[in-house]
């Protein structure tokens, strides 16, 4: 047999190829999840406590995440149906590690990080290993993300979903795998149940899969599944519609000038040169993250006011993206021969960066870094009342702030309650009508009284007028005291002032009973 028959018959009888094994998860993938997680707990770990300090958004959380399921259910028919779900987990949150301040904030540091774990993730997938691990070290480090990472609401969770959700949407797009999209089209859902705002997000996906070219396939798969997410957020919308004065406080965009000098540098991050892995681009997932949500609200703004940064704080997914892929151009770039001076010009900017972040990552851990301080309200009416006062809140919505910590009212008589938050299924409880309340305060000789701020707007409502007219016409102002988001004044009778009983027969020269007069209550 000759030599060439041997090898063809070696060749027959030889066995098939073994197929290649999936590789397995690298170092550089384990160092771009660890990494981002670790820092951000650590960052969310840091001055969690904030003083033992709750601002009045995270009281109201607290005391509906006590409240039973049932009573959850039937508030949130009234208000505030937007969080529903989220004082729904809150709830079991509770009842697995009980109420604490520390309780209530955790599960925002451990969503964060699972947020800097997919930016990490994406960075990887779309850039490369070292934009991965920059854009996930980079995020944490954000100041909206700093913040809202030790905060007892839901827009941590949020943005972690959509974190996630993105990641999905990007791994399904080579691989088209049905479950893949059902992933992501769950996890988007899951997020706008939480927050309906997160849907704006779809919209940035869906103009990122646009701007790709991807085939026509992949992009009906994901209109199919986008109009899924819209279907399953409809029916919340539509009742949540019905309680817009949950968002009446919204006079102007909020905190929208921090907001863009973040993204407008993210942005501008976009024109470096980035390495593309993949049918998909980071700037064109990153860009629309950051540009389309923020636009559309301040769009919708136009109309009623409804922009608040904290709604589309996903943004920081894209611009963290954009500052991690602009720090690995600037690190190859700086290996390139003759580029001393981008080198140099690169160490200035990260010390600018890190000079602005330290006084900001050390101002939010303090109390003032919120727009109110519930638990020093509360503090203040216990040290300015006396056992046997009355208790007054204008408006009503202070109520809802102290009731975190009732030992702060035992004492004292609240003249306006009817029915108490709890049993009425509201949050501020509801109150007497006008007539009632001034008869009520015209009994005691000492009230406290829990104000907004000089300069707030005041309530027209018949019952607000009625405690502003009866504390003018026969109480005077013993003292204030002024804490983060209100003020406490101590009202005491004006000397020789007649009681209720008086009112028939009022004293000469002296102020008899409120009255209305065109819808104004004014003295007698």
């Amino acid at each position: 047999m000759s030599l060439d028959e041997r090898a063809l018959a070696g060749a027959r009888t030889a066995s098939p190829p073994v197929p290649a094994r999936r590789r397995s998860p690298g170092p550089a993938q384990a160092v771009v999840v660890i990494a981002p997680v670790l820092l951000t707990i650590a960052l969310g770990l840091w001055g969690i406590r904030r003083k033992n300090t709750m601002w009045g958004d995270e009281s109201v959380t607290y005391q509906l995440a006590h409240r039973d399921l049932s009573q959850i259910w039937h508030t949130a028919q009234h208000v505030d149906l937007v969080h529903a779900l989220y004082y729904t987990v809150m709830h079991g949150v509770f009842g697995l590690f009980g109420g604490g301040l520390l309780t209530l904030r955790l599960p925002s540091v451990l969503a964060m990080s699972a947020a800097a774990s997919a930016v990490g993730l994406l960075g990887l997938r779309l850039a490369g290993p070292r934009a991965g691990l920059l854009a996930g070290l980079v995020f944490p480090v954000l100041p909206q993300v700093q913040k809202y990472a030790q905060e007892g609401r839901s827009y941590a969770m949020v943005c972690a979903l959509v974190a996630w959700a993105t990641y999905a949407l990007v791994v399904s797009v080579p691989h088209r795998a049905r479950w893949r999209w059902a992933v992501y089209g769950s996890t988007m859902l899951l997020a706008c149940l939480l927050h309906e705002f997160a849907v704006l997000a779809l919209v940035a996906h869906g103009v990122t899969l646009v701007v790709s070219r991807v085939p026509r396939l992949v992009l009906r798969t994901w209109s199919v599944t986008a109009a899924g997410v819209v279907a399953g957020l409809l029916p919340l919308a539509m009742c949540s519609a019905g309680q817009a004065e949950q968002v009446s406080w919204i006079g102007g965009p909020v905190r929208l000038p921090g907001f863009l000098t973040v993204a407008v540098v993210g942005v501008l991050c976009a024109l470096a040169p980035v390495r593309a892995r993949g049918p998909m681009r980071l700037r064109a997932l990153a860009v629309p993250i950051v540009v389309l949500p923020a636009l559309l609200l301040l769009t919708a703004s136009l109309v009623k006011p409804l922009f608040v940064d904290r709604y589309v704080l996903y943004s920081n997914i894209g611009i963290a993206l954009l500052l991690g892929a602009c720090m690995d151009y600037l690190h190859r770039l700086r290996q390139s021969p003759g580029s001393a001076w981008s080198a140099a010009l690169a160490v200035l900017a990260a010390v600018a960066v890190l000079a602005a972040l330290v006084p900001t990552s050390l101002s939010l851990r303090t109390p003032q870094s919120r727009s109110n301080d519930a638990t020093a309200v509360g503090a203040a009416v216990r040290k300015e009342g006396r056992p046997g006062d009355g208790l007054l809140y204008l408006p009503d919505r202070h109520r809802m702030w102290i009731g975190a910590v009732p030992e702060d009212t035992r004492l004292l008589t609240d003249l306006a309650l009817a029915q108490d938050p709890v049993s009425s299924n509201t949050l501020e409880g509801v109150e007497l009508p006008a007539r009632d309340i001034a008869a009520r305060m015209l009994e005691f000789d000492r009230i406290v009284a829990v104000r907004d701020p000089a300069g707030a707007p005041s309530p027209a409502n018949p019952q607000e007028q009625a405690k502003t007219s009866t504390l003018r016409c026969h109480f005077r102002e013993h003292g204030t005291t002024h804490v983060n988001g209100a003020r406490i004044t101590v009202y005491v009778r004006n000397h020789g002032d007649p009681g209720r009983a008086d009112w028939p027969g009022r004293r000469p020269g002296l102020p008899g009973p409120p009255w209305r007069s065109g819808g104004r209550w004014r003295c007698g």
